[in-house]
Formats: structure tokens, sequence, C-alpha cells
């Protein structure tokens, strides 16, 4: 366990502003990708935004549901690390990227596979020292879950996570509140638009038809998330993704960051029986912060995860 420095600025201890001020209001404007296309075995492809300023480290950034290496969250993360001596890489999830993928599998919480294809890809381009994860909300899971299942990579050293919906079933049914009705909507709006997408590119095999009758990630995920990848049901799914179980055998120093105001994380998502049980892993409960917030005012316009990352990556604590 770990306590914590964050506090957040006046008027924004509240958990839904928070979560809901940084995407509509902050911008992140000198970071500049180069952006690489890769293919995957199956016939798809990844597209990778690098920030490479000719350091000898590398940090992978994995992003939340429905984001993208654009987002104002994964940015600023890039500036930051930028700015303290590490290349980036912020690779997008299977049809995040702005154009739809090829093939009917997309991603979800549990995609090790994608995570593990670019991190190979990255060891071709250039002799790091050492390779850092850093993940948001599904890709904070999905970081989690790679250190714990998979055969992690020797080159990786460490790892940092944030807003981490470990425990995806009672995170799903979180979400599903009359208390969080508009993230809901929005979840929703987003992933019907990237089911339409991909009926275009593969027609009769995926439809929307009675698409509105899905209120919740409980009747998308029953209905495409579980079959397209091998899953019996959505239950089936946030059993199996859930990184939380895989937290005690985690083997290189890892910090989780779950604010105790994310309106998306219930009690099970805050593993302290798991970190307590690994020396390896500490877990940071800031009183605010909401979900990938932790807003701070400053003229580097860097916020507190931000500073948090920079500092755990150069010190390990």
């Amino acid at each position: 366990m770990s306590k914590t420095s964050y506090a957040p600025p006046p008027f924004f201890s509240n958990g839904h502003i928070q979560t809901i001020f940084p995407p509509l209001f902050r911008k992140v404007p000198s970071v500049f990708y180069k952006r690489q296309r890769i293919n995957t075995q199956d016939g798809d492809f990844l597209d990778l935004d690098w920030s490479r300023k000719g350091h000898k480290k590398l940090a992978v950034v994995s992003h939340g549901l429905e984001g993208n290496a654009h987002r104002a969250y994964v940015k600023g993360m890039v500036k930051a690390l930028n700015d303290s001596g590490w290349d980036v890489l912020a690779w997008n999830y299977r049809s995040c990227s702005g154009e739809p993928n090829q093939q009917l599998r997309s991603y979800h919480n549990g995609i090790t596979d994608d995570l593990s294809v670019i991190i190979e890809h990255a060891k071709t381009t250039h002799a790091w020292e050492q390779i850092a994860l850093v993940g948001f909300s599904l890709g904070g899971n999905l970081s989690l879950l790679y250190l714990g299942r998979e055969s992690v990579d020797p080159l990786i050293k460490k790892a940092i996570v944030f807003s981490v919906p470990c425990d995806l079933k009672s995170s799903s049914e979180t979400i599903s509140k009359p208390s969080n009705v508009l993230y809901m909507k929005r979840f929703l709006v987003m992933l019907h638009n990237k089911i339409k997408s991909k009926m275009k590119v593969l027609p009769g095999q995926i439809d929307d038809k009675d698409y509105e009758k899905i209120k919740d990630f409980k009747d998308f995920d029953d209905r495409y998330t579980a079959p397209i990848h091998g899953f019996k049901n959505a239950e089936d799914y946030w059993e199996k993704c859930s990184s939380k179980p895989y937290i005690p055998k985690i083997k290189i120093p890892t910090l989780i960051i779950n604010a105790k105001n994310d309106p998306f994380l219930p009690d099970a998502c805050f593993p302290i029986k798991e970190a307590r049980s690994n020396p390896m892993v500490t877990l940071c409960m800031p009183e605010s912060g909401g979900h990938v917030g932790f807003i701070c005012f400053n003229k580097q316009n860097l916020y507190w995860s931000e500073a948090r990352a920079v500092e755990f990556l150069r010190n390990g604590n």
C-alpha cells in the first residue's frame, strides 16, 4: 500500500468532474507522432503512434475503452515521459486508429496477444535498455493481465497503471447504475459506430439489428464481445479477462493507482489483498482523481498522474 500526495484543485474534488473535465477541456498540443502500421498473423493490422526522441528507454502506453493515442490523457503522459528520458509507443487497438480493422475480432480487456505483438515489434526497431508498460482503464487491466498471465519479455522492468477495472463484472455492473447513465450511453453510441463501420468491411458477418435494445455492457458483451472472441457469454469473458486474480503473480515492480471516487470502480476493483500478497505490487488509492483524471493546473500542463509515473519509473517508489 502507498500513501498519496495528490490533492485536487479547489472545486475539482468530485469524481465526476475529475472524469469529465480532461476529455472536454484539456489540450496537449506539443506531442507529434509518427504512425506505423504493422500486419498481424491473422491478416489484420495494428496502428502504432511513435514519439521518439532518441532515448534508450521505451514506454508502451495502452489507452482505455474507445480511446486512442490522441486522447489528452495519453498525449499528456507521452509528453511527460519524453521530457524525462523515454521514447514512447502509444498503440491503437484494432479499429481505434480511425479505420476499421479487417477481421471480425476487435479488442477487449484481454487482448494480451496484440500487446505481445507490439512489444516484439518494438524490440526490432531499437536496442532498448528497458521497456515499461503504462496503462489506463482497459489498458491498465490489459497490462496487468499480460504481466500476471503471459510470458513477460525480460526487457520489461516496470509498469504503472491508472483507473483499472480489475474486476470486470463488478465494474460493468457499476457503470450500468443510473448515476452513470450518461457514460453508459456514450460508450454504447461509440461502440455502435464501430459495429456499423465493421458492417461495411464485413457485410453479412456482423449486424446491428435491434441494437437499441442493448442497455449495458452485459448486453453488448453477450451479443458481440463474447461470441466473437471465443467466450461463452459476458460472465465468462469478465471472469477470464479480469486482471485481479493475476496480480499476485506479477514479477516486476508495478504501481496501481485507483482513485476512491472513481465513478466506474466499486470496492472489488481495489485489489488490497492481492497487492499485499505481492511485494512487487504497490496499490495507491487517492481520495480523489475520478476515472483517468488526477487534474493539476500548472505551467507545465502536467497532471499528477504523469508526474507520479515519471517518479515511479525513475525511482521505483
